[in-house]
């Protein structure tokens, strides 16, 4: 498992920290793996979900920091969503 990865779940484990979360997503990185989020927080791995987010690492980097939008992310291509795009929308603004 990457560095990236092992920081992705600790800033998702605090961010998702109390949100209302009922579905599952992951969030692909990309050439780094995995991550699954659910109603327990996150966790590194790769397991089918309600949504795939995937992205490069800066990408998500960014988002987790609250550089970038997520929406904005989606928009200008740097973030592919892949299912449920209202559990999507969800879990971006639980991440907000």
């Amino acid at each position: 498992m990457s560095d990236i990865v092992d920081q992705a779940v600790a800033a998702l484990n605090e961010k998702m920290s109390g949100a209302d979360f009922g579905g599952t997503a992951k969030f692909d990185i990309t050439g780094e793996g995995a991550v699954m989020i659910d109603a327990s927080g996150a966790r590194a791995a790769d397991e089918p979900a309600d949504v795939t987010l995937s992205a490069d690492a800066d990408t998500f980097r960014s988002i987790l920091e609250g550089d970038t939008n997520p929406t904005s992310a989606f928009m200008s291509g740097k973030l592919k969503v892949d299912g449920d795009m209202g559990m999507a929308m969800q879990l971006a603004s639980a991440l907000a």
